[in-house]
């Protein structure tokens, strides 16, 4: 029985990761929607299925056909990254997971997907060191990894693929840019299917290895773990702004342009408080603007504007009083500034762009949408808590999760209160807790997912929450 339930997984994984690829950047496009498909959410707050967890979702979820990729880290900052089921009839929720020893160091960074690739990085502003990973989506098995090491060199914004390069930011490390498709082992540029043959053969030996150790002595047998396996790395292609620049938020690529959003550490006294645009191809910078506030966000893009939020503090539930946050609008060729909005709260999650309008969540418990043209107010929500998470549209709705669990539907045009659903009152969900990446929609569905990171919820359950049409 266990053995049909595992083969009928097995076949079902390449359907669930092979329809559709938008979510190659973060939160699914250079607007920041979360929303890759263009479809509408859901009218109701129908809880469709709960997964509960003992992980911190700090990353948004990232969707993949018929699967869902999370990413958190568990009690002493145990990592791991997840493929769920999306069917809420699936005999199994979690279709494969990663943990150490194959990943070392907590994981805050949301996935990008391409040609049935999942390109990750690990870290934290309290780590030093990262690597990047790519594994295989529909199984989890290594294509390549990419070590970097240094102080403050930590990866959490989320990748960008476009044309078969990867982009990212990497802390102190600046921004770089990797090969998908070409990798080195011991030294030498091979090609990456004779690499990925060469694993998978490398990998069955393991698995014979440890049969013949579980018939010789069952209780010394040891399971073979992909750290065992020979270490491909990507090509790098090139690097910009290390030890110069720190680089926490996503980048955007487009027109060969790597928008960056670069941060000044005032404690380490390092970094540079800037918006860059470099040209995709070399990494060579095209132009540079100064920004007032912190972009941990990172950049929005909507035609040829570039919409950029910055705070006065980070992600500390501690810092929250006083907070500052402002957002600026600037030409995508020459960075000159369009418009700039003063924010009574720290704005430390990147904007959504619709077709005429900027909507933000902030640390003052409030959104507020802003007229992309001049960045004129068009409308303020407020939600009486904290917003960490940045907020999505799909059709005429903004969807927004607060730091109390409270997921808000908002009129996109005017502001009103559609619906709120408690993810702690839920007799459905019951898992008070907080959200830090924001909501996602795909399929006429939501998703998001929680973390317990502050006092309040320390110790409870987290959960990952599927809402949509019954």
């Amino acid at each position: 029985m266990h053995m049909l339930l595992r083969l009928s997984l097995l076949l079902l994984l390449p359907g669930l990761v092979s329809a559709g690829e938008p979510w190659t950047t973060y939160r699914g496009n250079p607007q920041r929607t979360g929303n890759g498909d263009g479809k509408a959410g859901p009218a109701r707050p129908n809880v469709l299925w709960v997964h509960r967890s003992s992980d911190h979702f700090i990353a948004s979820p990232v969707p993949a056909g018929q699967g869902l990729f999370v990413s958190g880290f568990s009690g002493f900052n145990v990592p791991s990254v997840s493929l769920l089921a999306l069917d809420g009839q699936a005999p199994k929720r979690v279709l494969w997971s990663k943990a150490p020893p194959v990943l070392k160091l907590p994981t805050v960074s949301s996935p990008a997907l391409s040609e049935g690739k999942l390109i990750f990085g690990d870290g934290m502003h309290q780590t030093d060191g990262a690597i990047l990973r790519c594994l295989r989506a529909d199984n989890g098995r290594l294509v390549w990894s990419l070590p970097l090491p240094g102080e403050l060199v930590h990866l959490e914004g989320g990748p960008t693929v476009e044309r078969g390069k990867v982009y990212l930011g990497a802390g102190s490390g600046g921004v770089l840019c990797v090969d998908l498709n070409r990798v080195t082992l011991d030294g030498k540029e091979q090609d990456l299917p004779a690499i990925q043959k060469l694993l998978d053969q490398k990998w069955e030996a393991l698995l014979r290895q440890y049969e013949k150790d579980k018939k010789a002595d069952p209780e010394l047998a040891i399971p073979p773990t992909e750290d065992r396996l020979p270490q491909p790395a990507p090509v790098v292609l090139w690097k910009q702004g290390e030890k110069k620049w720190h680089v926490d938020a996503p980048v955007v690529v487009l027109d060969n342009r790597v928008l960056v959003c670069s941060a000044f550490l005032d404690k380490e006294k390092m970094g540079d408080r800037a918006l860059f645009s470099l040209e995709a191809s070399t990494g060579k910078v095209q132009w540079r603007t100064p920004l007032a506030l912190n972009p941990w966000g990172g950049a929005s893009v909507q035609g040829k504007l570039i919409v950029v939020a910055g705070s006065s503090v980070g992600y500390d539930l501690g810092a929250l009083k006083g907070a500052r946050g402002e957002i600026g609008a600037y030409e995508l060729e020459t960075g000159k500034q369009k418009w700039k909005k003063a924010v009574p709260g720290g704005i430390v999650s990147s904007l959504a762009l619709s077709s005429d309008a900027a909507v933000c969540t902030a640390t003052d418990g409030k959104v507020r949408a802003f007229e992309l043209a001049d960045g004129e107010r068009r409308w303020i929500y407020d939600a009486r808590a904290p917003f960490f998470a940045p907020p999505a549209i799909a059709g005429d709705v903004v969807y927004a999760a607060d730091l109390k669990g409270v997921l808000h539907a908002i009129g996109l045009k005017d502001g009103k209160p559609l619906w709120k659903l408690d993810l702690a009152a839920d007799r459905t969900v019951q898992a008070p807790g907080q959200v830090y990446g924001g909501p996602i929609v795909q399929g006429g569905r939501l998703y998001v997912a929680t973390c317990n990171l502050g006092p309040e919820f320390r110790g409870k359950p987290t959960a990952v929450v599927c809402i949509g049409e019954r």
